[in-house]
């Protein structure tokens, strides 16, 4: 057996996962809002090549409550991903299941915790339970993209997008 069949064919808790973290100058609350409004999250989603005209966004942010993300990218390869969220606390951490509309036998669990540090946030994405290396290898260059999208698109925030009371 190959070690990729190995690594398919593990138990769900040793399969391959990734962690990477980000301190990101925005408040807990803008970050969160970042994730969970699709107004927001079509303007940093997806890999570093991913066509912003082509993103589209369906969330709705509770337990049980399902996502999808839709984007083609600069060699015009259609991606897709959805799933459903498992945990959320505003502004502190959310848990949603992932996965490719091309492989979504390939489920996988992702936890993005959001923690004030300074006048900031760390940000903690956790992918876990991932298909095998190979997976793990595409699905880091796709979050460091998306990351580095998310950090730029916070820096130029202006006011207007500031979270309020009761909005």
């Amino acid at each position: 057996m190959d070690s990729k069949s190995a690594t398919a064919n593990a138990p769900i808790d040793e399969r391959p996962s990734l962690t990477l973290k980000r301190r990101l100058k925005a408040s807990p609350e803008q970050v969160y809002a970042a994730w969970t409004d699709p107004r927001k999250i079509v303007r940093w989603f997806g890999r570093a090549d991913a066509r912003s005209e082509t993103m589209r966004a369906e969330i709705d942010p509770r337990v049980g409550g399902r996502y999808r993300v839709q984007f083609t990218a600069s060699a015009g390869e259609y991606f897709e991903v959805g799933g459903t969220y498992r945990e959320v606390i505003p502004n502190e951490r959310l848990v949603f299941s992932w996965a490719w509309h091309s492989t979504p036998e390939r489920e996988s669990l992702v936890t993005v915790t959001f923690k004030p540090e300074g006048d900031g946030t760390l940000l903690t994405v956790h992918h876990s339970q991932l298909f095998d290396e190979a997976a793990r290898a595409g699905h880091q260059r796709g979050w460091l993209g998306a990351l580095d999208k998310l950090e730029g698109c916070l820096a130029i925030q202006g006011p207007a997008d500031q979270p309020t009371e009761g909005r």
